[in-house]
């Protein structure tokens, strides 16, 4: 299996957009698929500057319904109109952070490739998409601003619209989310609900991203626990975006070399 780090927040290849975003493209031995599209048309750039021919995508896996994850479907869908683009129902739904609109554009539903879906689905013996997270240990205190419409009222988010892909391939799990908005801990238990155990890789953003100004003590308790949790499992951890610099040294210095960066135009193999 390859995966190759299309769009995130920094560079690693000289060539390529970063921005804030996210879009990993992976190959397996049944699929070329998107999880995610990053914020703009950076994917259909980068893609361009890798040798990764966006035509041949056979699947799109939107994880949640923000801006960043969702800008690139309609860039992507000039060059290839027959990906099946898998996302939750509640991903269509009005999400903001404090005033701002950050949710998809509108327009994306009217693409006849869109399946919109309710909950676990199993797409083949490759691929595996769950929601249903309700943890909240060590949530992530960036999700305080965030919200969405329900009944014409703007409520808090509960990201019941986020999504997780499991790959399995050559007798490893492969955990794909896009921010861990539900906290990398509680999806790791559902996870371990659904398979029993832990899988053998995670990409993924952990929303640990300060904007302004530094984490306070209780943001660094949070991170600090998360990293210890996962320094205890037997998994290999890559993440970027939305985690943010000082967070993700943070947890480097508990995690070590099981903490992997991600970067624009990097392989993963």
């Amino acid at each position: 299996m390859k995966i190759i780090t299309l769009v995130e927040n920094s560079c690693g290849h000289e060539k390529c957009i970063a921005e804030h975003g996210l879009s990993l493209y992976i190959e397996t031995e049944q699929h070329k698929l998107l999880l995610d599209t990053g914020q703009t048309d950076a994917i259909v750039k980068n893609a361009e500057v890798l040798g990764i021919d966006l035509s041949a995508v056979d699947t799109v896996i939107l994880s949640h319904g923000h801006y960043d994850h969702s800008g690139g479907i309609l860039p992507f869908s000039q060059i290839n109109r027959t990906a099946q683009i898998i996302m939750q129902r509640k991903a269509a739904e009005p999400h903001y952070n404090g005033e701002r609109y950050i949710g998809i554009d509108k327009a994306i539903l009217a693409l006849p490739n869109v399946r919109l879906i309710e909950g676990d689905l199993r797409l083949d013996d490759e691929l595996f998409l769950f929601s249903g997270i309700t943890g909240r240990r060590c949530y992530p205190q960036g999700n305080r601003r965030l919200s969405r419409i329900e009944k014409g009222e703007q409520i808090p988010d509960d990201f019941a619209h986020e999504q997780c892909l499991v790959i399995t391939q050559g007798g490893k799990h492969w955990l794909l989310s896009g921010c861990a908005h539900n906290g990398i801990l509680n999806i790791l238990d559902r996870y371990k609900e659904i398979f029993g155990n832990v899988p053998d890789y995670v990409l993924t953003g952990f929303h640990m991203m300060k904007k302004d100004g530094e984490h306070t003590e209780e943001e660094k308790a949070v991170i600090v626990q998360t990293a210890q949790e996962l320094s205890q499992m037997n998994t290999v951890f890559y993440s970027g975006h939305c985690t943010g610099i000082p967070a993700f040294e943070m947890m480097k210095e508990i995690m070590g070399d099981q903490l992997i960066a991600l970067h624009s135009g990097e392989v993963i193999r």
